[in-house]
């Protein structure tokens, strides 16, 4: 079933970290299994945060051999970054497999990004300007505890409830995703794309990398590509309505903006809160109502609808 959730402010930074994971929360009931955050912060000069795993927490059952490991593929990292010439500023490690990296670097990404994945049992989850993205096993409040996002402040941010139903319980398999190597971009996604190997395959030939299975994945680089061609992020969802097959809503998010579409059938629910701050959207209600303790009206985009919002 799953949940997906968006929240855009257009007059600077709030505290999105806790918003969403109010919204998210809310959305439990829709996907227990794992939840996902995408949020926008406001970038140093000349920086980039890096969100990277190094096991899943799965993993951590195997005891003394999998810690061995997990060193080890922190230093291989550690010293790749050196080899690259990057720089560390800070990092941070909320969990014993997952990392953050705060790095200044005006190299080749997608070089820097594919050197990370030959490092066996590493998985990049982003590298952006603004754009962290956490997601991990368990409900909001757990995620988000466990990653510090309480008090993230950032100007927009969407996010995923997660329940299992083709693919493994894993954070490989949670969503939001990156759109690998491009910077700053992610998706949220509640449906099933019938074309997505002859989609996949094709962008596949076109030089394009894919880090996972998941049919959501395919949006952000779909969109990443079409961004990179010069199209606007609105005419990209325009143009996806026609070119991707299946039932499906779907949240993307660059650096500044925040947009949506819905498929021909509209059959993935979709709620939408607009003010003169802020946008809000998601699959149910109760989660907009988790973050606005006044009445309000909301509305249901209808059937290949497209929005786009700008922070």
């Amino acid at each position: 079933m799953c949940g997906i959730a968006g929240l855009i402010y257009r007059d600077g930074a709030r505290n999105i970290g806790g918003e969403m994971t109010a919204m998210l929360q809310a959305l439990k009931h829709r996907g227990p299994d794992s939840t996902g955050f995408a949020v926008y912060g406001e970038p140093g000069p000349n920086e980039y945060i890096m969100r990277f795993k190094v096991a899943e927490q799965e993993d951590l059952g195997r005891g003394t051999k999998i810690r061995r490991a997990i060193a080890e593929r922190k230093a291989a990292v550690d010293g790749l970054l050196k080899e690259l010439g990057v720089a560390v500023l800070d990092l941070d490690e909320p969990t014993e497999y997952a990392n953050r990296y705060r790095i200044s670097y005006d190299g080749d990404m997608k070089d820097l990004a594919d050197q990370m994945e030959e490092i066996e049992g590493t998985e990049i989850l982003s590298i952006g300007s603004a754009l962290e993205l956490v997601k991990d096993l368990g409900d909001a409040a757990d995620v988000s505890g466990a990653y510090d996002l309480g008090g993230f402040r950032g100007t927009h941010g969407i996010g995923h409830t997660r329940m299992a139903t083709e693919s493994d319980v894993d954070i490989r398999s949670a969503h939001p995703y990156w759109a690998y190597p491009y910077n700053d971009i992610a998706v949220v996604h509640n449906g099933q794309i019938t074309n997505y190997w002859l989609m996949r395959r094709q962008l596949e030939r076109s030089g394009q990398r894919f880090v996972s299975n998941c049919d959501s994945e395919l949006l952000a680089v779909y969109t990443a590509v079409n961004l990179e061609k010069g199209m606007s992020l609105e005419d990209s969802l325009e143009r996806s309505i026609h070119e991707i097959d299946g039932v499906f809503t779907y949240l993307i998010t660059t650096r500044n903006e925040l947009g949506m579409a819905k498929d021909t059938m509209a059959a993935k629910p979709m709620v939408l809160y607009e003010a003169d701050d802020m946008v809000a959207l998601a699959s149910e209600e109760v989660a907009i109502r988790a973050i606005i303790p006044h009445e309000i009206d909301t509305t249901d985009p209808y059937d290949e609808e497209v929005r786009v919002w700008q922070a």
